[in-house]
């Protein structure tokens, strides 16, 4: 089938579904491995519709784009992704912005719960001054990791650890996009993203906050003088950050907001 023929049907289809057509672009895109606008300019290519069909079929029923197409771009790099980590929000990236604001020159980076890696090879890759240390408790994601490591020429250092319980020496930025949805919320969650992406990446527990009160705890040892944490956090979460915060001995230097204006990231530095 010609190509402009194929794409306008699916993408009429794909609206009839309740899916946004631009799906089927990114589909096509990686079917003939072309550009999105290769395939627009080139409509009288001819093309099987079966193996598109059968990718489409994947996404009608509810299998995330992104583990399709087994990648998905943050922060301008292409990292691989499958059913073992969480997809790369692009808020995530506020984290890393923060991060390379913030870092020393020379300094060690960690980052909690690296899942694809995405964020300490993003700051390694735009920092290379830094040191960069990503921990996970699960194996499956430093393999999905690992290989974005490789594929993006990152230094990033790769550790099995439950949050910085492996840490011996002192830490000028932490940072972490930790679970952070809590449980009742979770059970409401798009059916792509509570049936496809790992639990565990997403909710701690009851309140949401389980695992960012574990780190404070043992962050407050790990952090240099001058050092900081950073770390996205829910919708409606500021207050009971402020909470923990001040229980666990660290003061609320700033909520970065989200392009929809939500208290995203906090950074938090230890009491003097």
């Amino acid at each position: 089938m010609r190509l402009d023929d194929l794409r306008a049907r699916r993408r009429e289809e794909a609206l009839e579904r309740g899916h946004n057509p631009r799906d089927v672009d990114l589909l096509l895109s990686h079917v003939t491995q072309r550009s999105v606008s290769w395939i627009i300019a080139h409509g009288d290519e001819l093309l099987d519709a079966e193996t598109l069909d059968a990718l489409l079929r994947r996404r009608y029923e509810g299998e995330p784009i992104q583990y399709i197409r087994g990648a998905t771009e943050f922060y301008s790099r292409e990292f691989v992704v499958d059913d073992r980590v969480l997809i790369p929000r692009p808020e995530t990236e506020l984290v890393v912005e923060a991060a390379l604001e913030r870092a020393p020159n020379g300094g060690l980076v960690v980052d909690v719960g690296t899942g694809s890696g995405c964020i300490a090879i993003s700051i390694e890759r735009e920092r290379p001054d830094l040191r960069v240390v990503a921990l996970d408790r699960s194996l499956d994601a430093l393999a999905v990791a690992t290989v974005n490591r490789r594929r993006l020429n990152a230094r990033v250092r790769f550790a099995a650890a439950d949050l910085l319980s492996c840490l011996r020496e002192r830490v000028d930025v932490i940072v972490s996009n930790p679970p952070y949805v809590p449980l009742d919320e979770y059970e409401t969650l798009a059916v792509e993203v509570r049936i496809h992406e790992p639990r565990m990446a997403l909710t701690p527990g009851p309140r949401g906050t389980e695992l960012i009160d574990r780190m404070l705890e043992q962050a407050l040892t790990l952090l240099a003088p001058a050092g900081c944490m950073i770390i996205e956090v829910g919708y409606g979460q500021e207050e009971a950050i402020r909470k923990l915060a001040a229980m666990r001995g660290f003061h609320v230097e700033a909520f970065i907001p989200d392009l929809a204006a939500i208290p995203r990231v906090v950074v938090l530095s230890a009491h003097g």
